[in-house]
């Protein structure tokens, strides 16, 4: 890599704030870089997008940062992800990074057996959540939730309203009722609701935030 090229900045971009989630975890990682981040916040929240809208979206955000000089790119949103990522990078010159839905950690990590997963509507009806429980959950239960409303609350900063608790307890109870001991995080939005979350569900179950492990695998890359 020439010189100018190890100097270009990173891009990062999200459906809107929350994969600043994603960029406070990378400048911790790698605090020398230069980030450049995108929230399209316009046409917030992907998750109850149609799938191409969301690929031309990934496809648009990309190009513009490729246009800016970045050198690496990280998808620090859970819908594109799983989405749109397989043809992103099919066309994308640079190293692309993506977050997912942590169900392999938390299949590993639960003792009751029954892990949670709290994501958009749009993220857990896709191939990819459904290849990962179909590798990972043969010998555990995987609840999967669909959470519509909470990245509008974030997005509004509303993180500790009682509308943003009411809707958390709703989406938690039944994971809790089922016994689940693990709760991830699938939506870059949600650790900006982690202490409302940590509050509903206590001390004694696991939350799981991808976050860290994306900027360890970019600083790899």
């Amino acid at each position: 890599m020439s010189m100018s090229a190890a100097d270009a900045p990173i891009g990062v971009f999200d459906s809107g704030v929350g994969g600043l989630s994603v960029l406070r975890a990378i400048r911790a990682e790698l605090p020398a870089e230069d980030l450049l981040y995108v929230a399209d916040s316009g046409y917030a929240p992907y998750g109850e997008r149609d799938a191409g809208f969301i690929e031309d979206r990934a496809a648009a955000i990309a190009g513009f940062l490729l246009d800016q000089g970045v050198k690496a790119i990280v998808v620090a949103c859970n819908t594109a992800t799983v989405v749109a990522i397989e043809k992103l990078r099919a066309w994308c010159p640079l190293p692309v990074v993506a977050i997912e839905p942590a169900i392999k950690p938390a299949a590993r990590m639960t003792r009751s057996g029954v892990v949670g997963v709290l994501a958009t509507r749009q993220t857990l009806a896709s191939a990819n959540v459904a290849r990962l429980c179909a590798a990972y959950g043969q010998d555990i239960e995987i609840l999967l939730q669909p959470c519509p409303g909470l990245v509008e609350q974030v997005e509004n900063a509303e993180l500790d309203s009682p509308a943003t608790r009411a809707l958390l307890e709703t989406y938690l109870a039944p994971l809790l009722e089922a016994g689940a001991d693990t709760i991830v995080l699938g939506c870059t939005h949600y650790p900006f609701l982690l202490p409302l979350v940590k509050d509903i569900v206590g001390p004694d179950r696991a939350i799981i935030d991808p976050a860290t492990a994306v900027a360890k695998e970019l600083a790899r890359r």
